[in-house]
């Protein structure tokens, strides 16, 4: 099993270092064009959500990413030093006292473009997974 990790401090322009972590997997890990922009976003919103809501954007406390490939599925575990969150309190996006607001979009995109996600230790690591076929 192919394994790869990469550990950020909690400042917002330290995507672009997970955006060209997920390009160089994309080759490493052949990841085909159909699931590379689906992973792009949700890995990208994860790590904010990590950075700004997990970690409060404490540049003292580490977003990490690990990258795996498990048979056809390739997991990005992404895990903040924060205090979690509770999934029932979110919102729903798309109901209707919801949709002018600006934020709050980002799990309802994660869960929409990945194939599964999972929240574990209250929230302060989620398990996106991509099927590669």
């Amino acid at each position: 099993m192919k394994s790869i990790k990469i550990s950020i401090p909690s400042l917002i322009e330290n995507i672009k270092i997970i955006e060209s972590f997920i390009d160089n997997a994309k080759e490493n890990f052949e990841i085909n064009d159909d699931i590379y922009g689906n992973i792009m976003i949700s890995v990208t919103e994860c790590i904010s959500n990590a950075i700004i809501h997990g970690n409060q954007s404490d540049k003292n406390k580490l977003v990490h990413l690990e990258l795996k490939m498990e048979g056809d599925q390739l997991k990005f575990i992404i895990e903040d030093e924060g205090k979690g969150f509770d999934l029932q309190e979110l919102q729903d996006p798309t109901a209707p006292e919801n949709i002018e607001k600006p934020g709050g979009r980002g799990i309802f995109l994660i869960r929409h473009l990945s194939d599964e996600v999972k929240f574990e230790e209250g929230g302060k690591k989620t398990v996106l997974s991509f099927y590669m076929d």
